[in-house]
C-alpha cells in the first residue's frame, strides 16, 4: 500500500483529496495546522492526522520516514492573508520550503508534488500561457511560490521525482469550505442576497472545478517518473471574464438574481493553457464552474453551510486574524 504525507491536507483542497485518495487505496499521513477544525477529516483506519508545523524541522524529521510520497499543500493562501502577515508568510511559503525538501529527499521520498499557483505568471499579453513562459510575479505571495518552484528543481534526481502544480482558482463545495474565492463568493451573494457585485467584469480568471483540482493530483501521483520528473504543468478549467462567471451564477441560482457591475482599478487578467497536462498525462477537466456553482447552491439549500457571511471558518483572512498565528 502506498504511503502519502500530505501538508495542509486539512484545507480547502485537502479535505477533498485525503477522502478521494483513502478511497483509492492509499495510507495517508496529513500534517496540518488545523486552524479549520480536525473534523474536517473523518476518522479512517488508514489516515493518521498529526496537528503541527512544517517549520518544525524535528517534529518533519520523525514522521516523514516510512511514506513513499509528498504533496506539499500547506501554505498562507493567497494575496490577502499572505499580506496580513509577510513575515509569517514568507515563514512558512519561502523560508519552511527547502528544508522540507531536504528532509523528504534524505528520507526516501520518490516523489515531490508541490502546489504553486498559477498567479506566477503575473500579467500575460499572450493568449495561452505556457509553462514556459516566464514570471513576472506582482506579489510576494506569487514571487515564493516561483521561487520554491526553482528550489525544488535544484533538487530533483532519478529517485527523487519532483513536479510541480500551477492550479487555477479553485471553485466548488467541500467539507472545508472557501467562500473567498471568486465564483465561490458570486454564488454565496446569489443565492443568499439574490445580487452580486462585480468589479470590472471584463478580466479573465481561470477556475477550476475542486474535484477536477484533486483529480490532476491523483494523476500526477500515479504517472510514471519520466513524464513528470522537474516538469511543472498547469490545471485549469478555461478562462472566463468575471462577467461570464457571473452569468454562470446567475443561470444555476436563479433569473431573479441582479448583477451589478462596478468600475474597479483591479484590471488584472490570468489566462492559462492546461494542455500540457492534457497532452503528457491525458488529464482533463470534467467539471465546469456550473457545476461547482451547482454544488454549492446544493450545499446552501441543505444546509451543510450555514451564517456564510459571518462564519469566520469560511474566510482565511478572517480566520487568521483571529488565532493571531506566528
Amino acid at each position: 500500500m502506498k504511503k502519502v504525507f500530505i501538508t495542509g491536507g486539512a484545507g480547502y483542497v485537502g479535505s477533498k483529496l485525503v477522502p478521494k485518495l483513502l478511497q483509492l487505496g492509499y495510507e495517508i499521513t496529513v500534517l496540518d495546522l488545523m486552524i479549520y477544525g480536525e473534523k474536517v477529516l473523518d476518522d479512517h483506519i488508514n489516515l493518521k492526522k498529526v496537528k503541527g508545523d512544517i517549520r518544525d524541522l524535528a517534529l518533519l524529521e520523525k514522521i516523514i520516514p516510512g511514506h513513499d510520497n509528498l504533496i506539499h499543500l500547506a501554505c498562507i493562501s493567497n494575496d490577502p492573508s499572505f499580506e496580513l502577515n509577510p513575515l509569517l508568510g514568507k515563514s512558512i511559503n519561502l523560508d519552511a520550503f527547502e528544508p522540507l525538501v531536504k528532509i523528504s529527499k534524505k528520507n526516501d521520498i520518490q516523489k515531490f508534488i508541490y502546489a504553486s499557483s498559477s498567479s506566477v505568471y503575473g500579467i500575460k499579453k499572450e493568449k495561452n500561457v505556457t509553462e514556459d513562459m516566464s514570471l513576472e510575479p506582482l506579489t510576494d505571495y506569487s514571487k515564493f511560490k516561483g521561487d520554491c518552484e526553482k528550489i525544488l528543481n535544484r533538487y530533483k534526481s532519478e529517485n527523487f521525482i519532483t513536479t510541480t502544480i500551477r492550479p487555477s482558482t479553485v471553485c466548488g463545495y467541500a467539507k472545508r469550505q472557501r467562500l473567498d474565492l471568486v465564483v465561490n463568493i458570486l454564488t454565496n451573494h446569489a443565492f443568499f442576497n439574490r445580487e452580486i457585485k462585480v468589479f470590472g467584469g471584463d478580466q479573465l480568471r481561470p477556475n477550476i472545478h475542486i474535484d477536477d483540482m484533486v483529480d490532476s493530483y491523483i494523476a500526477v501521483l500515479n504517472a510514471q517518473a519520466n513524464k513528470i520528473n522537474g516538469e511543472i504543468f498547469n490545471v485549469g478549467f478555461k478562462n472566463q471574464s468575471v462577467n461570464e462567471l457571473a452569468a454562470d451564477v446567475k443561470e444555476i441560482i436563479g433569473s431573479d438574481v441582479l448583477v451589478i457591475n462596478t468600475e474597479t482599478n483591479d484590471n488584472r487578467s490570468y489566462h492559462v493553457s492546461s494542455e500540457k497536462i492534457k497532452n503528457v498525462l491525458g488529464f482533463s477537466t470534467k467539471y465546469s464552474v456550473k457545476d461547482a456553482v451547482n454544488d454549492l447552491k446544493n450545499a446552501f439549500e441543505k444546509k451543510l453551510l450555514i451564517n456564510t457571511f459571518d462564519d469566520e471558518m469560511y474566510f482565511n483572512i478572517k480566520r487568521m486574524n483571529s488565532i493571531k498565528l506566528n
